[in-house]
């Protein structure tokens, strides 16, 4: 995911249909504004070439070369890049603008491919960022597409399961960070296990508008992956290792990072 790398939105959840998209941000602006003046140029140049300004100063021997003025606009410049990286209409439209192109390519016409602009939800508590992002991430299962959220294609959930059968967290994604409690590493305030149940008990509660649900039949997801007997204590342990910016539950809704759901059709 470029555009995860780039911007400083973390993405939760993710599902891309036949039609439309879903996702799960959230904007850390902290990041952003800790990123200095030739990160925030790199970051930019990775999605556009930028001003010859900006090019020179990020190279080391032009920069030396280069006048107050000169680094002066290149600063302004850089500080209306870092707005960007952590405003989600600008990584929405970077990524409509992606799959339009790519659509249009395969079908070999032009026009508008979305209906319009993105609709987004502002997530306001950790009950409704866990109904959110289960609601994505059951979004094949309840369209049909898929009898379980790990034959679910294109789906967050599909590839947290497969990184969590190695013991590990997909690098993509917000990582779990364990239940809230102080001192806690950067990441959903969720322990991954905890929030595998309850796709799957949601999966499994018949939905008034939509057709599909997960067979009450079938064992539960993580016997069917194969992790019931995973030691989750260790793999939370290594993200906090991993994370070195740790934060408390209070601090990280201090920040003003938004959780927002943005879906596209």
């Amino acid at each position: 995911m470029l555009l995860a790398d780039v911007f400083c939105v973390d993405v939760c959840a993710f599902a891309v249909m036949s039609n439309h998209t879903h996702l799960v941000l959230r904007i850390n602006k902290k990041k952003a504004d800790a990123l200095s003046v030739k990160d925030v140029i790199r970051r930019w140049h990775k999605l556009y070439k930028g001003m010859l300004l900006a090019q020179r100063y990020v190279t080391e021997e032009q920069c030396d070369a280069m006048s107050e003025a000169e680094v002066k606009t290149v600063k302004a410049l850089a500080e209306v890049y870092r707005k960007r990286l952590y405003d989600i209409s600008w990584f929405m439209r970077l990524l409509n603008e992606y799959i339009a192109r790519k659509a249009n390519k395969e079908d070999a016409c032009t026009g508008h491919f979305w209906e319009g602009r993105f609709k987004s939800q502002v997530l306001l508590d950790e009950a409704s960022l866990a109904a959110c992002m289960a609601y994505v991430d059951l979004n094949p299962v309840r369209a049909c597409l898929a009898e379980t959220p790990e034959t679910s294609d294109h789906t967050s959930i599909q590839k947290r399961i497969i990184a969590a059968k190695s013991k590990s967290q997909p690098p993509s994604l917000l990582p779990f960070a364990g239940n809230p409690r102080d001192n806690m590493a950067e990441g959903l305030p969720f322990c991954v296990e905890h929030y595998f149940d309850l796709v799957e008990l949601s999966g499994r509660h018949y939905h008034p508008y939509k057709p599909g649900k997960i067979d009450d039949s079938v064992n539960p997801i993580l016997v069917r992956a194969g992790l019931e007997n995973t030691d989750w204590n260790a793999m939370v342990s290594g993200i906090e290792s991993e994370f070195q910016t740790a934060v408390s539950l209070e601090k990280w809704v201090k920040t003003r990072n938004k959780i927002r759901r943005c879906s596209s059709a």
